[in-house]
C-alpha cells in the first residue's frame, strides 16, 4: 500500500476530508450532525498528527522550513477556530452552512498549500525509509490525538503535553454521547 509513505498517507487523508465535506453538505437534515462530527474528528486528528510529526520534521529538514511551517500553522489555527465555532454553535445554527463553506474554503486552501510547499519538498528531501517511519509516527500520533479542534495547540510540544489528556476527555465525551443516543 502506497500509504506507507507519509506523503501518500496525508494526501489520502486530504481526499477523505474533501469527501467528508461532501457528506455533510449532502446529508439529509437528520444526519448532518453525525456527518459533521465525523468531519470534526478526522480534521482534528489529522491536524494534530501533522503538528506533532510532519511540521517539526519539515522545520528542520527543509530550506526555510521555519517559514514554510509557520505559514501552515497559521492556516491550521484559522481553520481550527472556524471548526470550533461551528462545533459550538451546532448544525441547527442559522449560520452553519455559511460557516461550513468558509471552513471548506480554508481547509482546501490549507491542504493545497501543504501539498505544494511542504509535502512536495519533503518528498524530494527525504528517503523512502524516512517517509515510512514518519507514516508510522503519524498513525501513532493519530491514535492519541484529541477528536475536537484545539486552537492554540499548533506546536508539537503543546500537542504532546496537552494532547493525550484532551484526547481522553474527548473520547470519554464521545462515548457518553453515544450511550445517551442509544436510549
Amino acid at each position: 500500500m502506497r500509504e506507507q509513505d507519509v506523503i501518500e498517507l496525508l494526501m489520502a487523508q486530504h481526499g477523505q476530508i474533501r469527501d467528508l465535506f461532501d457528506e455533510v453538505e449532502q446529508a439529509p437534515p437528520e444526519k448532518v450532525a453525525a456527518a459533521f462530527d465525523r468531519l470534526t474528528r478526522v480534521l482534528s486528528v489529522h491536524e494534530t498528527a501533522e503538528e506533532e510529526i510532519v511540521h517539526p520534521y519539515a522545520r528542520k529538514k527543509l530550506d526555510n522550513g521555519q517559514g514554510v511551517v509557520a505559514d501552515r500553522l497559521e492556516e491550521e489555527n484559522r481553520a481550527k477556530r472556524l471548526l470550533l465555532e461551528l462545533h459550538k454553535k451546532g448544525v441547527d445554527d442559522p449560520g452553519f452552512w455559511d460557516g461550513l463553506a468558509r471552513l471548506r474554503t480554508a481547509v482546501t486552501a490549507h491542504a493545497r498549500s501543504e501539498e505544494r510547499y511542504e509535502f512536495a519538498r519533503l518528498r524530494a528531501g527525504t528517503t523512502a525509509m524516512e517517509r515510512r517511519a514518519m507514516a508510522a509516527a503519524v498513525r501513532a500520533a493519530e491514535s492519541l490525538a484529541p477528536s475536537r479542534p484545539r486552537p492554540g495547540t499548533e506546536s508539537a510540544a503543546k500537542n504532546l503535553l496537552m494532547g493525550t489528556p484532551l484526547a481522553l476527555m474527548d473520547r470519554a465525551r464521545d462515548m457518553i454521547r453515544k450511550a445517551l443516543d442509544r436510549r
